[in-house]
């Protein structure tokens, strides 16, 4: 291994108000848009928020200045990206370790649209979000207006909640006035809505926030005090049931169809139909238990958060093909999202077996059409035995022993010189092969542990990962709901810096193929001063896209279309990314290099780059 230095950085109004601007205690302007700001802020956070990432920006300076004022007083942590993608990304990353959203605060124009990649992520995938967006009052909207556009309803299809919020009219000296009390009836509704209130999944939450001019003052003296006071109230559901644009059937979107009017009882799933459980991204621990419990064998996503446990099922693509096992399947009950294989996409789109879907947090798996939904399910028999052990012993056939092979002890010791060369010789072959996939998923997973946080990229590695590794029960992250190369690195570092706070231990680790890896390179960029995570980035360096290669288009396309389009060859010096960013950088050519650095104390960010073959 050679590695470079570290180089580590530790319904609204529409004319302005005529009420003159009040002097705050400090002898600084008091300013309606701050106090707007600080009632919406200290609103969410009175009820749990922690977590606000802001872009900068001149139309969001109230909140973003709030922001930093709670900051001050202990009550949040900030986190500031000049990206707007960046900065969702971090939240949404921040959603999923923690269950709770993070807050992103944004200008307005281009800089709101580059949040939508995030929101529909978190749509999909079901992780509560919250996006406030500063702008413009509405006297200033489709009149040319400089960093002007129609922002309300650009998450339309995403949200659980959205609203245009009044432009702020009056400085509030005491924090009680009817603005306050309105905005701080809002941040309670859109908190609620973002974690799935009633029978909705848990997901994003618009409020467009348009401000006059001044645009800023001084910080209400009443901030802090109300921030740090655990709100009381219990929060309706919106009289409107139109309120959330999601709300509507097909194209994507969370439909009223696919929402329980009301929690059910765990429906029974009896004896009889021979039955496996599948567990797709974001299925945890409930369906491990679930298939323990009934004695079914469990097909489990590398993304599932549910494969450990004496039910995994090794090898399942080439078991779900095999017509005496995957072909003899009667009744499906799935857990998460499956997005990983085709032969479980294939399965649970046929019309001939019974499908039983748990609701999770994000879109409801419906691929045959007549898939039931169900809140809970509990096993209602003992299972049958057979089955279980006809899946056990072909899995264990179809394990994978990654394991280096074991040094030969005998003949190391041996007097024959030959037979102790050829030992040597082994051992030194085995210390000096290259790093490939399989070897590369294998190192990852071993060292990572349950304290720890294990992140997959959309990218051809998360495939080899899901093919070959065993049971093991760590926490793992993908941003599976639409699974787009979008925000991997912010979403990991999200992931960090939620899973780190109090000083807990552990460290995240995220794995991405090059493609991801430079799309997202502006998360690399974290300012000085923040709390640095505990954070590697393994990059599986093929060059460019080599998951085109194992895909319908390799066998129709020509070689120079092929590399040209899909493949979209690449050759950055990515020691030279992780020096202008501040990462410590490692390049891994062995598995006994790639092993050392995983497992050595780290206490910053690291950018490991593993080069592999096309």
């Amino acid at each position: 291994m050679a590695a470079s230095p570290a180089t580590t950085t530790p319904a609204a109004s529409a004319a302005p108000s005529a009420e003159p601007l009040v002097t705050s205690p400090n002898d600084r302007s008091a300013a309606p848009s701050t106090d707007a700001a600080a009632a919406l802020l200290a609103g969410l956070v009175s009820r749990g928020v922690r977590h606000i990432v802001v872009s900068p920006g001149s139309r969001s300076q109230a909140l973003a200045l709030v922001a930093a004022e709670l900051e001050r007083a202990g009550l949040v942590a900030l986190h500031v990206r000049i990206d707007e993608r960046v900065a969702g990304f971090t939240a949404l990353g921040i959603g999923r370790e923690t269950g709770m959203p993070a807050v992103v605060v944004c200008t307005s124009g281009t800089a709101v649209a580059n949040l939508v990649p995030a929101a529909l992520e978190a749509h999909h995938a079901g992780v509560p979000l919250l996006l406030l967006t500063a702008d413009r009052p509405p006297e200033l909207r489709g009149v040319g207006a400089n960093q002007t556009t129609r922002q309300p309803g650009l998450f339309r299809s995403a949200t659980r909640f959205e609203a245009d919020l009044a432009v702020p009219e009056a400085v509030d000296h005491t924090g009680d006035d009817e603005q306050s009390a309105a905005l701080d009836q809002v941040a309670a509704e859109a908190l609620a809505a973002s974690l799935g209130e009633g029978a909705r999944a848990a997901g994003p939450v618009h409020l467009n926030v348009p401000f006059r001019e001044p645009l800023a003052g001084a910080a209400p003296s009443w901030l802090a005090a109300r921030a740090a006071s655990p709100a009381s109230d219990d929060v309706a559901a919106a009289e409107d049931p139109d309120v959330s644009g999601a709300l509507y059937q097909g194209g994507g979107g969370i439909g009223v169809a696919d929402v329980a009017p009301e929690t059910e009882a765990a429906h029974p799933v009896p004896s009889g139909p021979r039955t496996i459980v599948v567990a797709g991204a974001d299925a945890g621990p409930a369906a491990e238990q679930f298939a323990h419990d009934g004695g079914f064998p469990l097909v489990a996503e590398i993304v599932s958060g549910a494969r450990f446990g004496r039910h995994v099922v090794h090898g399942y693509r080439a078991l779900l093909r095999d017509p005496d096992l995957g072909g003899r399947i009667e009744r499906v009950v799935v857990f998460g999202r499956p997005t990983l294989s085709r032969e479980v996409t294939r399965l649970l789109m046929r019309d001939d077996v019974e499908i039983l879907a748990v609701r999770g947090p994000g879109e409801p798996v419906n691929l045959n059409g007549a898939t039931v939904a169900v809140d809970a399910v509990r096993p209602a028999g003992t299972g049958d035995r057979a089955w279980l052990g006809e899946w056990m012993r072909a899995s264990r056939d179809a394990a994978v022993d990654l394991s280096p092979p074991a040094p030969d002890a005998e003949g190391l010791a041996s007097v024959v010189p030959s037979e102790r060369l050829g030992a040597i010789n082994a051992e030194v072959g085995v210390m000096r092969a290259p790093v490939d996939r399989a070897a590369l998923v294998d190192a990852l997973w071993r060292a990572t542990w349950p304290h720890d946080r294990l992140v997959f990229g959309s990218s051809r590695i998360v495939r080899v990962a899901d093919e070959l590794l065993g049971g093991k029960k760590v926490t793992v992250h993908s941003n599976r709901g639409l699974a787009g190369i979008d925000g991997t690195i912010a979403t990991a570092t999200g992931v960090a810096l939620a899973s780190q706070v109090d000083e807990r231990p552990g460290v995240t680790r995220l794995l991405l193929g090059d493609l991801a890896f430079l799309h997202d390179m502006g998360a690399l960029l974290l300012p000085p001063g923040e709390q640095e995570p505990r954070l590697q980035v393994v990059v599986g360096n093929d060059g460019g896209g080599t998951i085109f290669d194992g895909l319908e288009v390799a066998s129709v396309a020509g070689d120079d279309a092929m590399t040209r389009v899909q493949y979209t060859p690449q050759a950055a010096r990515l020691e030279q990314l992780a020096l202008a960013f501040g990462w410590e950088y490692h390049r891994c050519t062995t598995r006994v290099a790639l092993d050392q650095v995983l497992t050595a104390p780290s206490g910053g960010r690291q950018l490991i780059e593993v080069p592999l073959s096309r």
